[in-house]
């Protein structure tokens, strides 16, 4: 991950509820936003190493920030979400663009059915997982398999407050995962228990401050400020943690990993 998308907050804000971190009497303060948004560049810049490739931010599109939504890319090819709630339909043109503007092949989905992109398909090198029932939908991953060649075990969200895999999931370099079996089904708790041998389990509060909502580049873990059980479960496993304040995009129900997009 030596490089990331992102999207200034230029126009980022609460205009909706299509979540149950969502309330528009709860508004996001936009200097502070940007204040925030701008200090977890420097952390990615400065402290961590990663180049950062910027999108234009679009008047009217609040979510355009949450760059992980855009949709997944792996061996050159672009997959384009394709969002359940019409909200954040429109931000899929958007990305496509820049996709198509920076000479990535974009392959469209060919069922018809809802996905949003890394926000809910994430893994290891040989071993891809598949967040579903909140947002995408269980058989957008059959077509996702045979776009890439690789097998994605389905894992079911539960919990509606977290509604993306990347909420409360978050592979690390080493092999270990970083996660919450609370937002999990039993069945889906056992697949992560047969498939990954190393796990770390966040608490309950701290999963609710997103510390799964986290990024890891090498032995850096970027993740959001006030997560200190997670920081010291980080450290013992070698790993760097940089913590960043992100309370202003918590308001809509994101943080750190949900701000980027991974384009290696």
């Amino acid at each position: 991950m030596a490089r990331l998308l992102v999207c200034p907050p230029d126009y980022y804000g609460i205009e909706y509820e299509i979540n149950p971190w969502m309330r528009v009497s709860n508004a996001a303060d936009p200097e502070k936003s940007k204040a925030q948004w701008h200090n977890l560049m420097r952390t990615f810049e400065e402290d961590v190493g990663v180049e950062l490739e910027r999108m234009t931010p679009v008047k009217g599109l609040p979510d355009l920030v949450f760059t992980a939504n855009a949709g997944v890319l792996y061996d050159g090819k672009v997959v384009i979400s394709r969002f359940l709630h019409p909200e954040r339909q429109r931000e899929e043109e958007y990305f496509e663009r820049w996709f198509t503007e920076h000479d990535y092949s974009v392959i469209k989905l060919g069922v018809e059915c809802y996905f949003e992109g890394a926000g809910d398909l994430l893994g290891f090198t040989d071993t891809w997982f598949g967040g579903y029932r909140q947002r995408s939908d269980f058989g957008a991953y059959t077509a996702l398999s045979e776009i890439y060649g690789k097998e994605i075990l389905p894992l079911e969200l539960v919990s509606d407050k977290f509604y993306h895999l990347d909420t409360c999931f978050c592979p690390l370099s080493g092999g270990e995962l970083l996660y919450y079996p609370g937002a999990f089904d039993s069945y889906a708790q056992d697949t992560i228990a047969n498939s990954v041998e190393k796990r770390i389990i966040v608490p309950q509060v701290e999963a609710e401050r997103f510390a799964c909502n986290a990024v890891c580049v090498d032995h850096h873990v970027v993740l959001p400020s006030g997560c200190n059980e997670t920081m010291d479960l980080l450290k013992r496993h070698g790993y760097t943690p940089h913590p960043v304040e992100l309370d202003e995009f918590f308001k809509a129900g994101g943080s750190a990993k949900c701000l980027t997009l991974a384009l290696d």
